[in-house]
């Protein structure tokens, strides 16, 4: 991981901005020209396969430092056993010798909807930490070696996702961070706290524009939440775990 240069790690993040947008509107436009498309703008997200660029710098990183190709999971033999359901599928999984060494969620929200969206995203991250974390606890991966979790996502910034909100308050005052907080900084909250509160070993909130599908552009809206953060936090892990 050493030789692995800043300019890298971006130039890598930007085909993977940019594998996203075209992916995305390739399955947009091949469901709706089957006559298959989705309410809304789900036709562009229920084929998968947007994330595969992030997963591809990923896994590149987790070679870098040293980690038997072998030993990287992507698309196959993702589950691992939780403590409150039988097993869960993750995007990234690196397995050595029998030892879980690291695992990866890497998600994007688009819109027009981010409400209810949001919240799910919220709930299903949270949960797959208490999960994973109370099976470790449990002795389920037969190591005493915590294993890195991770959690990427990637957030469309457009008017609507970074527009001021209200909440709702009928009972008691919410924490007064959230008041006026679009859901971009709501994002960028929740992935700041995932880390502290010890949920996540490492959290990557990016954004960026539709438009975005030649440039690659992105914005990293924290400095603790950037891409090229959250890949030394795992190369390092992964360095110091492999064989």
């Amino acid at each position: 991981m050493s030789d692995v240069r800043p300019e890298d790690i971006e130039a890598r993040t930007r085909i993977a901005v940019r594998h996203f947008w075209q992916t995305r509107e390739a399955q947009a436009g091949k469901q709706t020209s089957g006559g298959q498309a989705d309410r809304g703008a789900r036709s562009a997200v229920t084929g998968g396969a947007q994330m595969d660029g992030f997963i591809d710098l990923l896994a590149w990183v987790i070679e870098e430092a040293g980690a038997p190709r072998e030993s990287i999971f992507r698309k196959q033999a993702i589950e691992l056993p939780g403590f409150f359901r039988p097993s869960k599928q993750w995007d990234l999984l690196v397995v050595t010798k029998g030892q879980l060494v690291a695992a990866l969620e890497a998600k994007s929200h688009i819109g027009p909807s981010f409400g209810n969206n949001f919240n799910n995203r919220t709930e299903e991250a949270m949960g797959s930490a208490l999960d994973l974390w109370t099976a470790f606890r449990e002795g389920v991966f037969n190591s005493s070696v915590r294993p890195w979790l991770g959690y990427l996502i990637l957030l469309e910034d457009c008017a609507k996702s970074q527009a001021p909100l209200k909440v709702a308050e009928p009972h008691f005052k919410a924490l007064a961070e959230f008041r006026r907080a679009s859901y971009a900084r709501r994002y960028e909250l929740f992935c700041g706290k995932l880390v502290r509160e010890g949920h996540y070993s490492s959290s990557c909130f990016l954004t960026a524009r539709s438009d975005a599908m030649d440039s690659g552009a992105y914005a990293e809206p924290a400095n603790d939440l950037g891409i090229a953060r959250f890949v030394r936090s795992l190369a390092a892990h992964v360095e110091g775990n492999s064989p």
